[in-house]
């Protein structure tokens, strides 16, 4: 069974089913709560999991060192922060009987001193950083192909231009990854 190639192209495939289950949500001029809410962000923070997965393999196909590890740690670390948010959104939108009730929510949340910005702020863009730079650096050593860094980042452009593209992004994404996912060893 070749676990790695799957993983590699799961992850990007569940950020477009959170995008369009996002979308679907939205259709009523509100996103959340209810049961597309908690499906999307169920979707993503899975995506989230396995993108661990795509960091660690990366760093692996590298060769270790220690440019890939701390690159890799600083992925970890964004990753780490992103499912800290999707969770604290998935526990709102349960938790939530209206759009005012998470608006209240969210608002307890961000007044918490630190987590607005590691959760909310910068903290879950280092995943994207660590993942791009991982992706170039594989690049440099022609592990993948030169376009694989900018279609990433192409596609992390747009899901931090507008949610409502991250179909477009997680596609993009999924388009990046595909090299990697060839070149990636199997496991049993």
């Amino acid at each position: 069974m070749q676990k790695a190639p799957v993983v590699i192209v799961l992850a990007p495939a569940l950020t477009i089913v959170y995008g369009l289950v996002r979308l679907l949500d939205g259709l009523d001029g509100q996103h959340g709560p209810g049961l597309l809410w908690t499906l999307g962000h169920a979707a993503f923070l899975v995506a989230l999991f396995l993108f661990g997965f795509v960091v660690i393999v990366a760093r692996r196909m590298i060769g270790g060192g220690v440019v890939a590890t701390t690159t890799a740690a600083v992925g970890v670390v964004g990753l780490v922060c992103s499912i800290a948010q999707i969770g604290i959104d998935i526990v709102v939108g349960l938790a939530a009987d209206d759009k005012a009730g998470m608006r209240e929510m969210f608002g307890a949340v961000q007044d918490v001193p630190g987590l607005s910005t590691a959760v909310y702020g910068p903290g879950p863009a280092l995943f994207h950083v660590g993942l791009l730079v991982l992706v170039v650096h594989l690049a440099a050593l022609r592990a993948v192909a030169v376009w694989a860094p900018v279609c990433l980042l192409l596609g992390i452009g747009a899901a931090a231009t507008n949610l409502d593209l991250l179909p477009v992004a997680g596609l993009l994404i999924m388009l990046a990854l595909v090299p990697l996912a060839r070149r990636a060893p199997t496991y049993a």
